[in-house]
C-alpha cells in the first residue's frame, strides 16, 4: 500500500471514529432525503462535450435554478447543459426549464409525501440554448414582478426576459439590448442591488482564459489530466450596473470604476452578502489556487478588496485553496455572516467565522467539518437549515473532475457522495449523511446544487446537477416539516428593488435569534429560492420579525404566526 494510500486510510478511520463519537453525543433529527428524480418527471441528461482531449470546460459544469417563473407560488427548475466540443462524438441537448405542475391531491389526502411533477416546456419558453453552459442567475431585472434569467457561458452569455403569465412560460432573449453578453468563461451570475438604487445589477465571475484551439496536454503520472487553473491566464469578471430606469432595458459595464477589475483569480464562486453590517452587500469571491477576494463595498459606487486583512484570502495554514463553491450565513446565529467554502480533494472545506470588526477565523477543525471533507472534491457548499430548528445546516456536493482519476490517484473515485453536516447549536457540526436516508447515499459526480421548497411542505429540498453522471438528483426533504415548525417570507421592494434581495432579517422566536439576508445566487453555479426559509424549531410563532431593507427602512411585525408563506410589502415610510 502506497503512502498516500495509508494516509487516506487513516483519515477515514478518524473520520469514522470522530463520527461514532459525536453520533453518541448528539441526536440527529429524523429527516430523510429521498431522491425523487424519476417520479418528479425530470428527464435531463448532462452533456459535457468529453473526447478524450481534457478540455477544461468539459470538467466542471454545471449549475441549476429554482424560482416561480410564472408566478404561482411553486419553483420551477432550470437545468443548465453542457455542448459538444471538438472531437465528441455522441448526443447533444440544451438547457432546460421545467414547469412545477404541482402536486396529487390524493397523496396528501392520504398522508403519504406528495408526489410533485414537472413537464419539461424547454421549447415553448425559449430558454433552449445550446451553448456550452455553466451558471444560471436569477433576478427580477425591469422590476415588473418576474424573474428573469441569466445563462453564463463559456462564450457569449445570454439575458432572457420573463414575459411569462400563469397559463404559458415564455422568454425573450434581450443579451444584445441589455448589453450583458460577456464573452469570457462565465461561471457564476450573482443579481444585486449594489449601488441601493432601486433596481438589479449584475456580477458575473469569470474562471480563465481558455480556448480549446490553446488546450495544453497535463498528466497526472503517465496519465492525462485536466491542467491546473494557474495553466492558463486569469479573467475579470464583470459587474454591469442597470441603468433601466430611464425606460429601455439597459446596463453599463462599471467593473473598472468600481473596483473590481482583476485578472489575478481564477473565480468560480461570487457570493453577496452585507458582511459588515453596514447596510450594503460586500462581495465575496472563491478563487482556484489563488487567494480568495472580499470586496467590501464603499456605499458609493467602489469597493475596496480586503481578504487577507480579514483573514478570508487564505486558509489556516496560510495557503492559498482550490476554492470551489462558497455561501455565507450566520451559522451560530451571532448576528454576523460566516463563509462556507467546497475545495479540491485531499483539502479541507473551509469555515470562516465572522469576529466582527472586519476579522474572520479559520474553524473549520474545531467545528468539526475538516477532516470529514478531506477525502471527497467539494464544488459546492452551502447553508440550509433541513431540519427546521433555526440553526443553519451544511451540504455539500462532491464529485472529481477527471474520470480517469483512479489512474493516478487510485484512493479517489470520480462518483463521490454527497455530505450533509447537522449544526450542534454550539459552534460545532456533525456529519449525517448515512443518517440522512437513502438519497444521501447516491455515489454521482455532483457539481452544482441548489436548495428550495418546490414542493412547499414547509421544509427546504436540494437539487444537484451532474457533470457526467446520467441523471441529475432531486432530493426531497422527508421529515423536516415534521420535526420544526417553519415559515418562509417572500418580501417584496416597493422603493427597494422588487426582489428585495440584501433585505436583512432579524428574526427572534424564544432565545434564538436568527439574521438572514435575501438572496438568490450561492454556492457553486446556481440560483435559488427568493423565499426566505426560517426554521422555528417547537415555535408555533414568531416574536418579533424586523426587516431592514435596501433603503434602510427598517420595518417590525410581531407575533407572526408560523407555516406556509408570508407576503411582506416594502411599507412607503
Amino acid at each position: 500500500m502506497s503512502v498516500e494510500s495509508r494516509l487516506v486510510s487513516q483519515l477515514r478511520t478518524v473520520t469514522a471514529l470522530l463520527w461514532l463519537v459525536s453520533a453518541a453525543s448528539a441526536q440527529l433529527p429524523d429527516v430523510r432525503f429521498q431522491d425523487v428524480t424519476k417520479e418528479a418527471g425530470i428527464d435531463f441528461r448532462y452533456i459535457n462535450g468529453a473526447s478524450g482531449n481534457k478540455f477544461m470546460p468539459e470538467a466542471v459544469g454545471s449549475g441549476a435554478a429554482f424560482f416561480d417563473a410564472d408566478g404561482n407560488g411553486r419553483l420551477d427548475l432550470y437545468i443548465v447543459n453542457g455542448a459538444p466540443l471538438p472531437g465528441y462524438q455522441g448526443p447533444v441537448g440544451t438547457n432546460a426549464l421545467f414547469h412545477n405542475d404541482g402536486s396529487n391531491l390524493a397523496e396528501a389526502e392520504a398522508g403519504s409525501p406528495t408526489t410533485v411533477t414537472f413537464t419539461d416546456v424547454t421549447a415553448t419558453s425559449g430558454t433552449g440554448d445550446d451553448s456550452f453552459g455553466m451558471a444560471a442567475g436569477v433576478g427580477d431585472v425591469d422590476n415588473d414582478g418576474d424573474a428573469d434569467l441569466y445563462v453564463a457561458n463559456f462564450g457569449s452569455n445570454l439575458l432572457y426576459r420573463n414575459d411569462s403569465s400563469t397559463q404559458s412560460l415564455r422568454f425573450a432573449d434581450v443579451t444584445t439590448q441589455a448589453a450583458v453578453g460577456d464573452t469570457g468563461w462565465g461561471v457564476h451570475a450573482a443579481f444585486v442591488d449594489y449601488d441601493r438604487d432601486g433596481d438589479l445589477d449584475l456580477y458575473v465571475a469569470n474562471y480563465m482564459a481558455f480556448s480549446t484551439q490553446g488546450n495544453r496536454e497535463c498528466f497526472g503520472g503517465e496519465s492525462r489530466s485536466y491542467c491546473g487553473p494557474t495553466t492558463y491566464p486569469g479573467q475579470s469578471g464583470v459587474l454591469y450596473r442597470n441603468d433601466s430606469a430611464t425606460g429601455a432595458l439597459s446596463f453599463v459595464d462599471v467593473t473598472e470604476p468600481s473596483g473590481l477589475q482583476t485578472s489575478t483569480g481564477r473565480q468560480l464562486a461570487a457570493v453577496f452578502g452585507d458582511m459588515d453590517d453596514d447596510g450594503d452587500a460586500d462581495l465575496f469571491i472563491a478563487n482556484d489556487k489563488k487567494p480568495n477576494f472580499l470586496f467590501l463595498n464603499n456605499n458609493d459606487g467602489t469597493f475596496t478588496e480586503d481578504a487577507a486583512v480579514a483573514g478570508v484570502a487564505y486558509n489556516e495554514e496560510g495557503l492559498a485553496e482550490s476554492a470551489m463553491g462558497a455561501d455565507l450565513g450566520d451559522f451560530d446565529n451571532d448576528g454576523r455572516l460566516d463563509i462556507i467554502v467546497a475545495t479540491f480533494q485531499w483539502l479541507p472545506n473551509t469555515l470562516y467565522r465572522n469576529e466582527g470588526d472586519g476579522f474572520f477565523s479559520d474553524i473549520t477543525f474545531n467545528a468539526n467539518l475538516g477532516v470529514a471533507s478531506v477525502p471527497y472534491l467539494g464544488m459546492t457548499a452551502g447553508f440550509l437549515d433541513y431540519d427546521n430548528d433555526g440553526w443553519l445546516d451544511v451540504f455539500v456536493a462532491n464529485g472529481h473532475l477527471d474520470d480517469n482519476v483512479r489512474d493516478f490517484d487510485p484512493s479517489a473515485s470520480y462518483e463521490q457522495l454527497n455530505q450533509l453536516f447537522h449544526n450542534r447549536r454550539d459552534g460545532t457540526f456533525i456529519e449525517a449523511t448515512k443518517d440522512s436516508g437513502p438519497g444521501m447515499l447516491v455515489e454521482r459526480v455532483s457539481h452544482g446544487a441548489v436548495f428550495g421548497d418546490y414542493d412547499n411542505d414547509g421544509d427546504t429540498d436540494i437539487f444537484i446537477s451532474d457533470s457526467a453522471s446520467p441523471q441529475c438528483t432531486l432530493l426531497r426533504n422527508n421529515g423536516g416539516d415534521e420535526v420544526g415548525h417553519h415559515l418562509l417570507v417572500r418580501a417584496i421592494g416597493t422603493t427597494s428593488n422588487r426582489d428585495a434581495i440584501g433585505t436583512r432579517l432579524r428574526v427572534v422566536t424564544g432565545d434564538i435569534v436568527q439574521t438572514r439576508e435575501v438572496r438568490r445566487s450561492y454556492g457553486y453555479m446556481g440560483s435559488g429560492d427568493v423565499r426566505v426559509h426560517l426554521g422555528l424549531g417547537q415555535h408555533d410563532h414568531i416574536d418579533t420579525l424586523q426587516l431592514r431593507w435596501p433603503t434602510g427602512r427598517l420595518q417590525t411585525l410581531l407575533d407572526v404566526p408560523a407555516g406556509g408563506t408570508l407576503i411582506i410589502e416594502e411599507s412607503p415610510d
